[in-house]
């Protein structure tokens, strides 16, 4: 097995989206930081109503996916397929905008805290046109599993934990994602299997923590993306407090990328595309 080892640290930026929320992001602060196949990273959480009560009013999208994890607080998903979808704590909503659709998530809550995470994945160009998706994953339909000194809660993607392969709630994919979050004990580790040559960063919100290489410890910083080195196996320990990190990997797809906000596609001609079909109503059509 070869660890991986922290290759570079990519600090979140605290600024806002939507209607003025206020987020932290690491991945998708400019069009440089990124990691194929993944366009942006936010973190939100505060308990303040103002930073968070007007939230994302309908807006597009088209030509990737949006991953929202709620881990406290309420969010009602609607887009114009007619889906609806509450999203409670440990809940997640995984949409496919494709060749478009137009959706919103508004905060169902007035006071108390609302956090979590929303991360884009990119699709390649072969499926950027495909029909809109969505799915409303309740958090008792996500895999958990506790192994040596962590419990692995695994959205997307599987992992092999001992004897075990563990299957997340959301399975294949071209760029085969994994997405797990994964909670320790005070001192607790975990060694987790990885592809080889597939991106992987993980991003710490609680605690201390740690990766563990044959040369030492590297210390995690606290609300960034860790990019980590290629290998086929990550270590990771807890400090001398329980720690509460993401695990995010993926095949990366190797294409052009070229956004324009909610628009992401492998051209300027097919962005321009999608902004005349967003203008002319043909977006979703």
């Amino acid at each position: 097995m070869t660890l991986r080892t922290v290759d570079r640290v990519i600090p979140a930026l605290e600024t806002s989206d939507g209607a003025g929320v206020r987020i932290k992001r690491s991945l998708g602060q400019h069009s440089s930081v990124r990691l194929d196949p993944y366009l942006m990273l936010d973190e939100f959480g505060s308990d303040q109503p103002q930073d968070y009560i007007a939230g994302f009013p309908a807006h597009p999208h088209r030509g990737f996916e949006t991953v929202t994890y709620m881990i406290e607080g309420h969010m009602l998903h609607e887009d114009h397929m007619g889906n609806r979808g509450n999203l409670r704590n440990g809940g997640v909503q995984w949409m496919t905008a494709g060749r478009g659709i137009v959706h919103s998530e508004m905060p169902q809550q007035e006071s108390g805290l609302m956090r979590g995470f929303q991360l884009w994945l990119n699709l390649p160009a072969a499926e950027k046109m495909q029909p809109a998706g969505y799915r409303d994953i309740q958090p008792e339909d996500i895999p958990k599993v506790t192994h040596q000194g962590a419990t692995v809660k695994l959205i997307a993607g599987s992992l092999t934990l001992g004897n075990e392969t563990l299957e997340g709630a959301v399975a294949g994919g071209t760029t085969q994602p994994v997405y797990a979050d994964i909670q320790f004990a005070a001192g607790g580790d975990i060694r987790i299997p990885v592809s080889a040559g597939h991106n992987v960063m993980v991003y710490l919100y609680e605690g201390d923590a740690s990766v563990e290489t044959d040369n030492g410890s590297q210390a995690l910083q606290a609300s960034a993306a860790s990019v980590l080195s290629d290998g086929d196996e990550v270590r990771l320990r807890a400090g001398e407090t329980p720690a509460r990190l993401l695990l995010i990997a993926g095949r990366p797809i190797g294409e052009p990328i070229v956004q324009y906000g909610p628009f992401v596609m492998n051209t300027r001609e097919e962005i321009e595309q999608a902004l005349q079909d967003f203008r002319d109503g043909r977006l979703t059509a």
